[in-house]
């Protein structure tokens, strides 16, 4: 008899074990979900768009400049060469993927972080940069100008 009395002590010690574990559970977890969403990023999908309508006019580009703008999720570059040529790259610098900037009183594209410097042609000409910058293709269609991955 000794044994059944005990019985229902324990189921109320056993609730209350359940209910501080889970307690204790649903805790950790209100705290280490947000946590953890904060530091791991969330998959940026690349943009499914193979062009881009530029907001600007063929005629605003002044020789011898470089515009940023965003293509799909990335910034990309558009120049007007001295020679007049519109081209447009990534802007994503090869080396450490910082942004690109063009430099006029070098004619050429510059990334600051590291000192990598690229031709009008977007090819790595100096500095630490391992490959050439992504070209885009460049069309005027009347006064718009798009942009679009080459083939």
């Amino acid at each position: 008899m000794t044994g059944e009395a005990l019985d229902p002590g324990m189921g109320r010690r056993s609730f209350i074990n359940w209910f501080l574990g889970t307690s204790a559970g649903a805790f950790l977890v209100s705290v280490l979900y947000p946590a953890a969403r904060y530091l791991i990023p969330p998959p940026a999908g690349e943009s499914a768009a193979g062009t881009i309508t530029l907001p600007l006019k063929p005629e605003d580009v002044k020789s011898n400049t470089g515009q940023i703008f965003k293509f799909g999720n990335r910034p990309a570059i558009l120049i007007r060469t001295p020679a007049g040529e519109l081209r447009a790259f990534s802007a994503v610098c090869t080396h450490l993927n910082c942004t690109v900037q063009y430099r006029a009183d070098l004619s050429h594209i510059w990334c600051a972080c590291h000192n990598g410097h690229y031709d009008l042609n977007g090819k790595n000409i100096a500095g630490p940069p391992p490959r050439p910058l992504d070209p885009y293709v460049v069309n005027v269609r009347g006064s718009q100008i798009v942009v679009g991955k080459s083939a």
